[in-house]
């Protein structure tokens, strides 16, 4: 079994040690950092690819490299990737997988705090009506930080990001004062969260609905303990997407890939 992992994410290196342990396969991963390259190659795939691909590259490796099946899990939020490759497997006529990680459990959270919005954009307005007072933790990736400083004055953000070059240049081209700069290791605990809030002056703090393994939960509760509102930006929706073809756990991938091979 010769398997092309759409990777980056904490789910994509659970999954290339576990398919390792459990299968007989190579696996050649894809990310868009070298940080994310490293932990792939650390959690056992046997190659890696570190930058990002265009949909021909994509499907040319796949050709090349005898590729069987496409699994994708990027983040929930990386719609593009998500659509290109659907695309890809439907051209190519190749078993496809998408692995989901499942939405935040909120049944037993407070959710008093929270503000929904369908976009970035919608966030920064959301704070320039609602919260102009105190700072704003970014804690959506630096790859949205514009959408919100297009509302929100750089003096009051401080984003929670990779120190990659990729991400400190974005940093820069916006104006974000290093000193500003929150470094990011794995998702935050209650605690850590707290201390964030305490530190930088926080009214508010910014998140994708990422799942528990995105730190959701822990971001939502010491916003609830210092009284901090959170704008949670909902996942998009992907109509290219069977829903045949998505999994939510380790378990779900063993069957789908035992029906495959």
């Amino acid at each position: 079994m010769r398997i092309l992992l759409l990777g980056g994410t904490k789910d994509s290196t659970n999954i290339i040690e576990h398919v390792k342990k459990n299968h007989d396969c190579f696996i050649l991963t894809t990310t868009t950092t070298e940080y994310g390259a490293r932990l792939a190659k650390e959690a056992g795939s046997d190659e890696v690819i570190a930058r990002p691909l265009p949909k021909e590259e994509i499907i040319d490796i796949i050709k090349n490299e005898k590729i069987g099946m496409l699994i994708d899990a990027t983040h929930p939020f990386a719609e593009h990737i998500t659509r290109t490759s659907v695309s890809i497997a439907n051209e190519l006529e190749m078993p496809y997988i998408r692995f989901e990680r499942p939405t935040t459990n909120l049944e037993n959270i407070d959710t008093s705090h929270i503000h929904y919005a369908d976009s970035f954009d919608m966030a920064g307005k959301l704070i320039e009506s609602e919260f102009r007072k105190g700072n704003v933790l970014h804690f959506a990736g630096a790859n949205t930080m514009e959408d919100i400083l297009k509302y929100v004055s750089v003096d009051r953000f401080y984003p929670r990001i990779l120190k990659v070059e990729s991400s400190i240049e974005k940093c820069e081209k916006l104006g974000v004062d290093p000193s500003h700069i929150i470094p990011m290791k794995g998702a935050a605990s209650v605690e850590e969260n707290i201390e964030l809030i305490e530190r930088y002056g926080a009214s508010v703090m910014i998140t994708k609905e990422s799942g528990d393994v995105g730190g959701v939960i822990e971001k939502i509760l010491a916003a609830n303990e210092k009284d901090v509102a959170v704008i949670m930006i909902q996942r998009p929706k992907i109509d290219e997407l069977n829903k045949n073809d998505i999994v939510s756990n380790l378990d779900e991938l063993d069957i789908k890939l035992k029906s495959f091979f």
